[in-house]
């Protein structure tokens, strides 16, 4: 293998700070925030979700991403009397330092209007405390509208937020906790979130190459989004422009699988290393880092395989450096202690 070397991007004496990014994740009671946080960072199917109760106040959870960064995110309860205490007397602790707004809107909800003026006063408030924040809206509950009507009413409620966002300027996904859109939406927001994003790209790009892979992905461990990619020429031309996030739903839901089965916990590693050959392809999923996991995608062919295999695990010590919050001692690493090989 080629030297794939990240020593000039990290000076050795110099220490990776932990970042720590503040999310709000808001929208009225019963849009479904608390049902898409529930899946993807603890292991729920759609179908659990249904035993979720309301938020009460604020839900603070802690949630790893890349080791050295941190969100800290913030479920608001969205019940009226909630609402109004968000914008009075908590108007400066709930939003100063915010790094990202997320905000919900029920498709199905009956008085949008009236929701509309309450993401204003969100807006108005996030203006005042933290005007660089960005600003990501989920028009949620996709699924309950007609198909051929969807992206008619889906472009009308943007254009409306969009009017009522002042100086933000939003970035709107279509998104139901039934398919993979909502693995599409939350990997884009981490992926602007991700600290030392271009360096990761940059050597995931030259891996690919020295493999010979017509695509890389790099999954997040407990979420399993997609937080970088990598694809060639010829696997550019794939047709399936939504296969990330499909990968990222058929994926969980394998590791989900593996739980049930093996009597293991959901939010422990159910596997190290998976394979599938076909005939037109092969590819393998591997443990990478600490904290990530890597799909490889190639033509078919017991050598490639084999050597790409192989090279993938020489350049995991090369990746692990980016994914951690300081430079690492000897007693630290990655481990993959119980995992149950597919």
């Amino acid at each position: 293998m080629e030297n794939l070397s990240l020593q000039d991007d990290i000076p050795a004496n110099e220490p990776r700070k932990q970042r720590k990014k503040k999310v709000l994740l808001m929208g009225k009671s019963g849009s479904g925030k608390s049902s898409m946080r529930s899946i993807i960072f603890s292991n729920y199917v759609a179908k659990d979700t249904r035993r979720l109760g309301a938020t009460i106040d604020v839900d603070l959870s802690h949630v790893k991403f890349l080791g050295n960064l941190t969100l800290n995110l913030w479920d608001c309860g969205g019940q009226d009397a909630f609402m109004e205490n968000y914008l009075s007397q908590q108007r400066q602790h709930v939003f100063s330092n915010v790094g990202v707004l997320i905000y919900v809107f029920d498709i199905e909800s009956r008085d949008f209007d009236r929701d509309l003026l309450t993401y204003r006063s969100i807006i108005g408030a996030l203006s005042q405390f933290s005007s660089t924040a960005s600003v990501y809206i989920l028009i949620h509950k996709m699924d309950l509208v007609v198909p051929t009507k969807r992206e008619d009413i889906y472009n009308d409620r943007v254009d409306q937020v969009q009017a009522k966002s002042d100086a933000f300027e939003i970035t709107p996904f279509a998104t139901s906790i039934w398919d993979q859109s909502l693995y599409k939406a939350w990997a884009e927001i981490i992926h602007d979130l991700v600290p030392n994003l271009d360096q990761i790209e940059k050597h995931l790009g030259s891996l690919g190459k020295i493999i010979s892979a017509e695509e890389i992905l790099l999954f997040e461990r407990s979420s399993f989004l997609v937080v970088s990619s990598w694809t060639s020429t010829i696997g550019g031309m794939n047709p399936t422009t939504d296969r990330f996030e499909r990968l990222s739903n058929i994926v969980k839901t394998f590791k989900q699988s593996t739980s049930r089965y093996t009597g293991t916990p959901k939010s422990a590693e159910q596997f190290c290393h998976f394979e599938l050959k076909m005939k037109n392809f092969s590819l393998f999923i591997v443990k990478f880092t600490t904290n990530t996991y890597l799909l490889v995608a190639l033509p078919p062919g017991e050598t490639r395989f084999n050597s790409a295999l192989e090279n993938v695990k020489i350049a995991r010590k090369e990746f692990e450096d980016l994914d951690s919050p300081a430079k690492k001692g000897a007693d630290r690493g990655a481990t993959c202690t119980a995992a149950n090989e597919a």
